[in-house]
């Protein structure tokens, strides 16, 4: 890039965002400073900032690299990660929303106090901070800041060094993102995510475009001809034992690793405890399990079609989206894909900081003191939390540059140590009445110990897929918490109080859009499969499999609608 591009494509960038920070102080300008209104945004979200937040949320600029590059080395099983979040969401919208929202709770730990016991409540905010606090917040900072960094050279463009533009980048982004969640609150995140949201579905949907025009030679058609008919095998999502995600694994562990993600994560979560009624509330989330059904076409066709027009000689697979940005975008729009971009980041990054100071000032400091906290004060104690985190987080994710490997493969591990048991105490806990406190307890503690001497002392005995080992793990931990309420039941069955805030009618079309939902999630794997796209010729079965989905997608729907009369 020239000096003039440069600063054509800065100033773009810092316009759209600049756009974003404005309509976003629009909508929370006057709101009131109450405790409800910073952590929850008033239960006021509708439905569409609910799904924008959660599409920004779970997306990074690492995804678009990484599922890019595993799509050009080897194949399509990692959209397994993205696909089968549809089946969490559906989950979520049915069954655990509505009790959440009935619940009318802030925070996770809080709702885990009020079914078991405040041990519980702490174990699990320790568990939570943890996890955010030394591996997640640091970690989206660092994989953030190396994709723009390798998107957009930006070394070269500013004549600095590999590390000093990490630690540039890094502030720039966590800055900009610890304003809207210190001073805006869960609202001003929200809108700031829908925004982001747009440009991202916008960006993802003109590269694999762009893409395929050039692989064409300046057609459309024929780039997409060259897709499916060359090299069939690249689009194929059945994994095999040696792809990227075996397919059995989605059927075990995945399992429980997203509905950890989309139903008991905290900072997730929060954006749908904000919904304004449960209607809203289950429109957002099936919303964001549509646009999780998008990911592949936006997160890895452009890695196929890298691999069609660069061929298998790239240095690194994950210089396949970079070189395919830099050959086919449209230098113009250099700064709106950078704005992106870091919105993508920067949204992780903010709501991870919102969650993780909402339960320090929610489930750490308020309980211990003797008297209850104020709105006022409830919000500075939540800020300076904030302050706090964004400042440790600036020191920690530059500090993963002298040892990625090794601390890659830790914070991997890591995420291992709290998704299980919360998402086992959490089901328990809501369907068998009986279990007590000292189930969960157990639970906590075996699970962290165990994992732990899996992974680091018996790792090379016990040679198991990591999402296979957590469907053990989620079996053991559910049967000892029955086991428990079986040897010392509650003296009491447990009983979900109704506390609700908000109108819980549920959605009327909620059950028939969740069916359609899980069966493109069907569909999307009969595409990208052996008998689908992935073979040189499609077979008469995958035509047959398609049309009876959507004959049954019309039965569902006649059936559905009649029982759902009187429902919003």
């Amino acid at each position: 890039m020239t000096s003039t591009q440069i600063i054509m494509t800065l100033a773009s960038c810092v316009a759209f965002m600049a756009l974003v920070a404005w309509w976003s102080y629009l909508q929370t300008k006057g709101e009131p400073r109450s405790k409800e209104g910073y952590f929850l945004a008033g239960r006021h979200l509708g439905g569409l900032f609910i799904a924008g937040s959660l599409l920004l949320t779970n997306l990074s600029a690492e995804q678009l690299i990484g599922l890019n590059g595993s799509a050009y080395g080897f194949d399509m099983s990692s959209m397994a990660w993205e696909v089968t979040a549809a089946v969490a969401t559906v989950a979520m919208a049915l069954i655990f929303l509505p009790k959440y929202l009935r619940s009318a709770f802030t925070t996770l730990p809080e709702f885990l106090a009020s079914r078991f016991d405040e041990d519980v409540q702490r174990l699990s905010v320790i568990l939570f901070l943890l996890g955010y606090g030394l591996v997640t917040i640091p970690s989206i900072l660092y994989s953030g800041s190396i994709a723009v960094i390798r998107l957009f050279d930006i070394p070269m463009l500013f004549n600095i060094g590999q590390f000093e533009a990490l630690v540039v980048t890094v502030l720039v982004i966590g800055i900009a993102g610890a304003l809207y969640a210190v001073f805006g609150g869960l609202k001003a995140v929200a809108v700031s995510d829908t925004l982001n949201g747009v440009g991202l579905l916008i960006v993802g949907a003109l590269v694999p475009i762009l893409g395929l025009i050039a692989l064409g030679g300046g057609n459309f058609l024929s780039g997409l001809n060259t897709l499916v008919t060359t090299n069939p095998e690249k689009l194929n999502a059945i994994g095999g034992a040696d792809s990227p995600i075996p397919f059995g694994t989605i059927f075990t562990g995945m399992i429980f690793a997203n509905l950890f993600y989309w139903c008991a994560n905290q900072y997730v979560i929060q954006r749908t405890l904000a919904a304004r009624n449960l209607a809203e509330g289950q429109k957002g989330v099936l919303l964001s399990g549509f646009f999780k059904i998008l990911v592949p076409l936006f997160m890895m066709i452009p890695g196929v079609i890298a691999f069609h027009l660069y061929g298998p000689g790239l240095a690194s697979i994950d210089q396949a989206y970079p070189a395919l940005i830099r050959d086919v975008f449209p230098l113009w729009m250099m700064g709106f894909f950078l704005a992106v971009l870091f919105g993508a980041v920067f949204s992780s990054f903010n709501s991870l900081l919102n969650s993780a100071a909402t339960m320090f000032t929610l489930d750490i400091y308020s309980p211990s003191r003797k008297t209850p906290l104020s709105d006022h004060q409830a919000v500075r104690i939540a800020m300076i939390a904030s302050v706090v985190i964004a400042l440790f987080s600036f020191c920690v994710a530059p500090l993963l540059w002298f040892a990625p490997e090794g601390l890659w493969q830790i914070i991997r591990i890591f995420t291992g140590f709290y998704n299980i048991p919360i998402v086992a105490i959490v089901m328990v806990g809501l369907f068998a009445r009986r279990t007590p406190a000292i189930a969960a307890k157990i639970v906590i503690v075996f699970h962290v110990i165990t994992y732990g001497l899996l992974q680091f002392v018996f790792s090379e005995q016990v040679t198991l897929h990591f999402l296979h080992l957590y469907a053990i793990l989620f079996a053991i931990e559910v049967a000892i918490m029955l086991i428990a309420g079986r040897i010392a039941p509650r003296p009491e069955p447990w009983t979900l109080k109704d506390r609700s805030q908000i109108d819980m009618t549920p959605w009327r079309f909620a059950r028939p859009v969740a069916f359609t939902l899980l069966s493109m999630v069907v569909a999307l794997y009969l595409i990208f499969s052996p008998i689908g796209l992935a073979s040189e010729k499609i077979s008469a079965s995958f035509l047959a499999a398609m049309c009876a989905l959507g004959l049954i997608n019309l039965a569902a729907w006649w059936l559905m609608t009649r029982k759902s009369r009187g429902q919003v």
